[in-house]
């Protein structure tokens, strides 16, 4: 089969596009003929061997945390599934990921695929939507009623981040680029402020129950956004290089948000999708083969947003 795999760190020159032995699943395991994965930030700080301490991958190693595809093997001992099922999942981090036409699964970490959406686009939902409802839930404990600023709404998680929010009935300022604006509009945000041209303290005149943070800060930018903080609320981020302040005075907590795998909370937003209440944003296409330039342009800030990497077509 086709693989992208890096057998050293680095920059995106060292994905390779290459053979690979098809692999056969184990006891609990499932495998998946990948219609997609997708690209997430971490993806490239695996790579780099940023990410050695929390996430140690065996080399050589496959990217692509997000999968989406068709059940075409099962292993020892796995109970509902079958071949032929639609399915979407976060795979462990230091496992070999979907940037591949197969890849094994643990059959617990999957769950059925949206049923109206393309199946290749159901790979830009799990890793980035795990991410915004255990901030903003797991993490954040948000309220109907309650006050949210998401800063940094612009991406793929803010999206996410936005709509789940106006949901649960939370009244939600957004922070985006203008580039971005419109979109983050779209996904319901009461209020978005320009960060190009206003500073978000300024801006925030009321104060927030929650502060989910997803924009690289500074230090002294994240210790910033604190005090717009009610006492007794929380603030949520996901730069977790930069350690997440806390007023133990006043009781807002500060959280670092490590994304863990769900099938549970994942098969919630696929019901959401389901029913219409969630959409999934897919900015760009791109092959399989294509992956390291993907990576190249990751690296020089030109994504336009969510962009799913299609495996090679059976």
């Amino acid at each position: 089969m086709k693989a992208v795999r890096f057998h050293e760190f680095g920059g995106p020159e060292v994905l390779r596009y290459e053979d690979v032995e098809t692999p056969v699943p184990g006891p609990g395991e499932v495998r998946v003929r990948v219609a997609a994965t997708s690209f997430n930030g971490v993806d490239a700080n695996i790579r780099a061997g940023y990410m050695q301490g929390p996430i140690p991958v065996a080399l050589p190693h496959t990217p692509g945390l997000d999968v989406a595809g068709t059940v075409d093997a099962l292993g020892q001992g796995v109970q509902g599934l079958a071949v032929g099922d639609r399915v979407v999942g976060f795979l462990p981090m230091t496992a070999p990921g979907a940037a591949a036409e197969h890849v094994l699964a643990p059959a617990e970490l999957l769950t059925g695929a949206p049923r109206d959406l393309p199946l290749a686009d159901a790979a830009a939902l799990p890793v980035v939507g795990l991410t915004a409802w255990q901030a903003l839930f797991d993490h954040g404990g948000l309220r109907a009623g309650q006050r949210v600023l998401v800063n940094g709404a612009g991406g793929a998680v803010g999206g996410f981040a936005v709509q789940l929010a106006v949901e649960a009935g939370a009244h939600v300022t957004a922070t985006a680029s203008p580039r971005s604006a419109v979109r983050v509009k779209a996904a319901g945000a009461d209020e978005v402020v320009d960060h190009t041209l206003t500073d978000v303290a300024a801006a925030v005149t009321e104060p927030v129950d929650l502060v989910l943070n997803l924009a690289p800060l500074a230090p002294q930018q994240l210790a910033a956004l604190v005090p717009l903080v009610r006492d007794g609320g929380r603030l949520v981020s996901t730069t977790v290089w930069v350690p997440t302040p806390s007023d133990e005075e006043r009781g807002v907590r500060g959280t670092d948000l490590f994304v863990r795998s769900d099938a549970d909370q994942l098969a919630d937003l696929v019901a959401r999708v389901n029913t219409g209440e969630l959409l999934v944003d897919v900015a760009e296409r791109v092959d399989l083969a294509d992956l390291p330039a993907l990576h190249a342009r990751a690296g020089a800030g030109d994504l336009p947003g969510k962009v799913v990497v299609l495996a090679p077509a059976a």
